[in-house]
């Protein structure tokens, strides 16, 4: 009898442990990065469950930032919000490369971002997926807007929409003539530059159909007819051209600008095994091609291209 509590005792820790070791995966993710197909492929794989929380760059910071980085097992900021913020906050914690199949990644871009995410002499990303910003465009209603400067074109007066932030502040500085990268080292020049951005931005307000801040919100606007000029990201531009072959990502004539979206574990994560679990399970050639296929984004995985819809990877050849 006693043999037999042992065994069952034995047992019974066993099956505790596996449901540890699964458990749930809160995933902090942009709209799109998760989709239903993959994540029931994971959960059927694994035995993980996936808890999704869908965000942008400003509220993934904000609700990490308020709980000192708990609450999440895996966020997926953007490159260029990792190390300032982790330096001054801490929500991220390091990156254990021993976990991740560094063989899925596409060299350069894993390279890349684990030299860009370095807080401390430790990096606090991997790559997830990447892109461009430049305009999308109703070549219709705005044939002639190839350049950063038709954000503030009289010609589309009513029909340009674009985000109050980064990118097209960027985008208007080239437009002005400014080569904004090469200020960054030279603050004063750097803030000369961003005056006279204000100032063109103001004076165009009129031309403004609306300062957009939600993405999916953005593609209806140029969807129904709203908008014929906006900045915004090439993924939503090649569905929109899906639906509508006269709505084109327009790169402009001073130039696109790139970015890349991370995968990053919050300081507190609760469950990091998972998280790296599905870090490694989206970046199998696969499950990558799949998401590429539906949300129009190419990802960091080496080999996905070969099995990505031809359709829509005649986008990005």
């Amino acid at each position: 009898m006693k043999r037999i509590m042992i065994l069952l005792a034995l047992c019974l820790f066993a099956l505790a442990s596996t449901a540890q070791a699964a458990g749930t995966l809160k995933l902090l993710t942009w709209k799109g990065y998760a989709p239903k197909e993959l994540v029931d492929k994971f959960e059927k794989e694994t035995g993980i469950k996936v808890e999704v929380t869908y965000s942008n760059n400003e509220e993934m910071i904000a609700k990490l930032r308020a709980t000192r980085g708990a609450g999440f097992d895996l966020a997926q900021p953007s490159q260029d919000r990792i190390s300032a913020v982790q330096a001054e906050f801490g929500i991220y914690q390091p990156m254990d490369f021993a976990k991740i199949k560094a063989d899925l990644f596409i060299p350069s871009l894993f390279d890349a971002v684990r030299k860009n995410t370095l807080v401390g002499g430790k990096s606090h990303a991997v790559p997830f997926c990447w892109g461009t910003s430049g305009l999308v465009v109703n070549s219709e209603k705005a044939p002639g807007a190839k350049s950063w400067k038709a954000l503030t074109d009289p010609a589309y007066k009513g029909r340009i929409s674009y985000r109050l932030k980064r990118v097209a502040l960027i985008g208007l500085g080239f437009a002005l003539g400014y080569k904004p990268f090469d200020l960054y080292s030279d603050p004063k020049a750097y803030k000369e530059m961003l005056d006279k951005v204000a100032e063109a931005m103001i004076a165009a307000k009129p031309m403004v159909q609306n300062y957009w801040s939600n993405g999916n919100a953005l593609l209806e606007s140029v969807r129904s007819g709203e908008v014929y000029v906006a900045e915004a990201w090439d993924n939503g531009a090649w569905k929109l051209h899906a639906e509508n072959p006269k709505i084109d990502f327009v790169p402009p004539v001073e130039g696109c600008l790139g970015w890349i979206d991370t995968f990053a574990i919050p300081a507190k994560a609760e469950n990091v095994d998972a998280a790296y679990a599905w870090i490694n399970f989206m970046l199998t050639p696969e499950n990558a091609a799949l998401f590429t296929s539906q949300e129009k984004t190419p990802t960091a995985s080496k080999g996905a291209a070969q099995f990505v819809d031809p359709s829509v990877r005649g986008d990005f050849e």
